[in-house]
């Protein structure tokens, strides 16, 4: 889909539907806030005002309403969509809707649709990410595709802006094509992305933007004695990989700060010898969204260029139970040395971070992020709503934190006291890798962190927003592209 930007007169824009924002008529302001709304509504004679007499329309979020050959705009269409309270309306929120009112038309056959805004980078930047986003289908092995036209050109439409607008939608571009490009792997099937599949994808994505790209075979790794990532992978007749990827920048602030992002890279989990239930296993393709999620930060990262140098660290496996499967109560030995008593083959997750992040920290990060779809219980603690982020460190919650408030992602910081450790005791080994039902996402946590040891560290638990159950109106069922931006900002940022 091309993007383009236009600052004329919205009246002037040629299009197949002129979008115009509309909220709740008890808002501050009125349903009308907008200016470039109230100058679309006085050339259509007044229509939007008179939906709202009527009660055909509220200003409710993603409520809709058409118009056919408006006069007074050279548009053949005007949609008016909902968005809510405009006093807490936000750029996430404007994302939605952009989203929202692109796949709205998209089954309507109409090539080009443009979006009234005010002149604002942020509000085209939001604009933009969102259209793109909606766009996305993750239905690359449909054979019968429906009859429609496709949008073939999204216009961001804000009259009197400055040509500096331009830079800002292809900015939105990078930023939303990586999230596209992680929903893209996630989106497949665990027959069509393998770990040695994902890794070819990451040296095709390093060739293509410039970045090194190093991956450590199942020799090298039982070279550096990463017994816990081994043990997982014993079972599948797929190898496991560790895909490094660095970007290094043109020159580094004093001190030189390396910032480390780990993704969780399960392409399939069967539960290993602890089996899941056969109900809903077939998502347990994305359980590798944590890897797909820092390979698509790298990817916008390496075309934005932060002024720090980041390292992504992606451990890919299959957990899968066959013969040669590693089974409860087997004993494994950490890169770092420590061993595990592996209590649940089904919490294998932490198994392959621990030796990834400490990897991450021989290679001279600073700081650690990781991102994993970890555990059920985070989903029950928050639902799929918000992202639980777990810290060692509070300055670096903040940054994550203050990452996530301007992607527009929800995070939701958690606890990890040391009470909590008193559940990770085994009486073979130094630590077990479950610690009960009770508070499993805080103890995957603190389980992770014996293996960041004194590095910052936080933990993304990813497993409730990673994956959308139903389709939303602005995004398609299916992946999410979460935490993509919370870590492209994280890196801008620092």
């Amino acid at each position: 889909m091309q993007i383009r930007v236009d600052t004329r007169a919205i009246e002037t824009v040629e299009c197949d539907a002129l979008v115009v924002v509309a909220f709740d008529k008890e808002s501050p302001g009125g349903g009308l806030a907008w200016e470039v709304t109230r100058s679309a509504d006085a050339l259509a004679g007044g229509w939007i005002r008179q939906l709202y007499e009527s009660a055909e329309f509220s200003g409710k979020a993603f409520e809709t309403a058409i118009l056919h050959r408006p006069q007074g705009l050279a548009a053949k269409r005007l949609l008016v969509i909902g968005a809510g309270k405009s006093d807490k309306f936000t750029m996430a929120d404007l994302r939605r809707v952009s989203g929202a009112a692109l796949r709205h038309l998209k089954p309507k056959s109409m090539p080009v649709i443009a979006l009234a805004l005010e002149a604002s980078s942020e509000q085209v930047g939001a604009a933009v990410e969102g259209a793109l986003l909606g766009d996305f289908e993750p239905d690359q092995y449909k054979t019968e595709k429906k009859e429609t036209k496709p949008v073939e050109t999204f216009i961001a439409v804000a009259p009197g802006g400055e040509a500096t607008l331009e830079e800002v939608a292809r900015r939105a571009e990078i930023i939303a094509g990586a999230q596209n490009y992680t929903r893209s792997l996630v989106s497949e099937p665990a027959n069509r992305m393998t770990p040695g599949l994902l890794a070819e994808r990451a040296r095709a994505l390093a060739a293509e933007e410039g970045l090194e790209c190093e991956v450590l075979d199942q020799d090298r790794m039982r070279q550096l004695g990463m017994g816990a990532l081994l043990g997982v992978a014993q079972g599948s007749a797929e190898p496991p990989v560790l895909i490094v990827m660095r970007y290094r920048p043109a020159e580094a602030p004093e001190p030189a700060a390396h910032l480390g992002l780990i993704g969780k890279g399960v392409t399939f989990d069967s539960g290993g010898i602890s089996i899941k239930p056969a109900e809903n296993m077939e998502k347990m393709k994305y359980d590798m969204a944590g890897a797909a999620a820092v390979l698509g930060a790298m990817r916008a990262i390496a075309r934005l260029r932060p002024s720090i140098a980041v390292t992504a660290l992606a451990p890919a496996v299959e957990n899968m139970p066959s013969g040669r499967a590693q089974r409860p109560g087997d004993i494994v030995t950490t890169l770092s040395g420590k061993t595990v008593e592996v209590i649940n083959t089904d919490a294998e997750g932490r198994l392959i971070l621990a030796d990834a992040l400490t990897y991450a920290r021989q290679l001279g990060c600073t700081h650690l992020v990781d991102a994993a779809t970890l555990t059920g219980a985070i989903v029950v603690a928050l639902g799929y709503v918000y992202v639980g982020v777990f810290a060692s460190d509070d300055a670096l919650r903040e940054r994550v934190l203050e990452a996530a408030r301007g992607a527009g992602d929800k995070l939701w910081p958690m606890p990890l006291d040391e009470d909590y450790k008193e559940q990770l005791k085994s009486a073979y080994a130094d630590l077990p890798n479950t610690g009960g039902r009770w508070g499993g996402a805080v103890t995957a946590a603190m389980f992770l962190k014996e293996f960041a040891d004194a590095t910052p560290w936080a933990h993304l638990d990813i497993a409730g927003t990673a994956w959308l159950e139903d389709a939303k109106p602005y995004l398609a069922k299916g992946p999410s592209g979460v935490p993509v931006r919370t870590l492209l900002q994280l890196a801008l940022r620092w």
